[in-house]
């Protein structure tokens, strides 16, 4: 039995079917963590979700920005007619239904105390511990599941604010935490973020770090595993693990298996 942890596959069904032969994938005993944006981009979304859906008791998500498109997609086009022909091709299919439920279910974080691994879409900020990030991410997994969906999805976008504060309230704080924990890469000492920067380290100004890099976070004693940051690329490292190795972009896709961190990796989308 093998854990693999999984970057953004971005609709890349291909080179997702090519991973999974290359790791020798045994959806009986093996295990796949995707860190999140499953669809859009790829030109293969559908089959992508069929296929982890095929497995999904094998399949343990944490949402990225693009899976919450989609979920929003869905309600925003209940009859299927979204101008993204990718996400279309989802709202159009037999098993709809089926298909976002499961995706609908899925968690922001996830914590393994067995191999003490925080999993996140994107990152955390430096206040954050880990079963913080994990409770504030069911917070928005609970209005997910609730009557408000549709509310929260009309409501979740925006850059502002970007500064947390334990005692926000309302739409404003599920945004938030929507946003660090999806969308996040720079951040400053007290936990202000720069939601609409995306280059690699080095672009951000002064007084932004990448979250990982602040030495005062809470989480350096446990292992971050995020996606989403393609200009960042893979790293390995002890207390954090990048997965987002460009696939969608012409990169590869990777595949880390957890209990050696041994790298398994496929040629990603061919434009």
């Amino acid at each position: 039995m093998a854990t693999y942890l999984i970057g953004d596959i971005q609709g890349c069904c291909d080179a997702l079917e090519r991973l999974l032969e290359t790791i020798q994938f045994d959806p009986a005993g093996d295990r796949l963590w995707l860190c999140g944006d499953l669809v859009n981009r790829g030109g293969q979304s559908l089959q992508t979700l069929r296929l982890l859906y095929s497995v999904r008791q094998s399949v343990r998500v944490t949402l990225g920005n693009h899976d919450l498109h989609l979920l929003a997609a869905d309600y925003h086009h209940p009859l299927g007619d979204c101008r993204n022909r990718e996400l279309a091709q989802i709202l159009n299919a037999p098993e709809r239904e089926q298909l976002i439920g499961w995706l609908n279910a899925q968690p922001l974080a996830r914590w393994s105390k067995k191999h003490q691994v925080l999993r996140v879409h994107a990152g955390v900020i430096p206040q954050w511990d880990h079963l913080q990030a994990v409770r504030l991410g069911k917070e928005v997994s609970a209005v997910l599941q609730s009557a408000d969906r549709g509310k929260y999805l009309d409501r979740m976008y925006g850059n502002t604010p970007n500064k947390w504060r334990d005692n926000r309230k309302g739409w404003s704080r599920l945004r938030l935490i929507t946003n660090i924990l999806t969308r996040i890469r720079f951040c400053d000492a007290e936990g202000r973020s720069l939601f609409n920067l995306t280059g690699a380290p080095g672009s951000q100004p002064d007084p932004f770090l990448p979250w990982f890099k602040h030495k005062h976070r809470i989480t350096r004693d446990v292992t971050v595993v995020f996606g989403h940051w393609a200009a960042l690329g893979l790293k390995i490292r002890k207390r954090y693990i990048a997965t987002d190795s460009g696939c969608v972009w012409g990169g590869k896709l990777s595949a880390v298996r957890l209990e050696d961190r041994q790298l398994f990796q496929v040629k990603g989308l061919i434009r």
